[in-house]
């Protein structure tokens, strides 16, 4: 993970942001694709990769946060 420790932490709030309301019009696809995996029509594989697209951005800035206050606790 020292990869991710070494990647910029703006450029990474940007990319996971600029992901999560993308495209604002009509409905965020994050919204969506999130809405269509609790109906259970998430089933297409282009709906199931826009899903990750969009989600794995803040995903990996969740890890990069939480590592960073792991680290300044020690």
């Amino acid at each position: 993970m020292r990869w991710l420790d070494r990647f910029p932490l703006g450029l990474l709030v940007v990319v996971a942001a600029w992901l999560a309301i993308a495209p604002v019009v009509p409905e965020p696809h994050l919204i969506e694709k999130w809405r269509m995996l609790m109906q259970g029509t998430l089933s297409k594989p282009i709906d199931i990769f826009d899903l990750l697209l969009h989600t794995v951005p803040l995903v990996l800035l969740a890890i990069r946060l939480w590592r960073e206050v792991q680290r300044r606790r020690r």
